[in-house]
């Protein structure tokens, strides 16, 4: 059974020197986190497993409600952009980033990810078992 699900995209950052420049991200979904998404900016190919690429993971429900409205007031906001678009702004310690990504990619994501774990259906397909083994093991 597929547990998980990766969504190629391309995106760019609007507010930034070079707004029109197309950088290759991912929407990941993992169903062991079934409340999450996680929008993946590759590192540089370097060969090495640790330079898997940034991951920033927010609610999968705020990407999904973000598309037809603004959500969110935490580190990840999402709102509707303009000429079908969504805008994730991400909030770090070295300031913000606002990555303008193709509405029909995320809306194709979202529909995979709610195929694996369907809405209301995310807590049968946690393992809380696992999670508090792995809680332990951090002590």
């Amino acid at each position: 059974m597929q547990k998980s699900a990766v969504r190629p995209l391309p995106v760019t950052f609007p507010g930034s020197l070079l707004p029109d420049v197309l950088v290759d991200a991912e929407l990941r979904f993992d169903a062991t986190l079934p409340y999450a998404a996680c929008l993946v900016f590759p590192s540089a190919p370097s060969g090495r497993a640790s330079d898997a690429g940034l991951c920033w993971y927010f609610g999968r429900d705020l990407l999904n409600e973000g598309r037809h409205v603004p959500v969110g007031d935490g580190d990840v906001t999402v709102r509707p952009g303009c000429a079908g678009e969504v805008l994730i702004t991400l909030h770090g310690s070295d300031g913000l980033a606002v990555v303008s990504a193709p509405q029909d990619a995320v809306t194709g994501f979202l529909a995979d990810s709610f195929t694996l774990v369907p809405a209301g259906t995310e807590t049968d397909h946690l393992d809380v078992d696992a999670i508090l083994a792995r809680l332990r093991a951090g002590d």
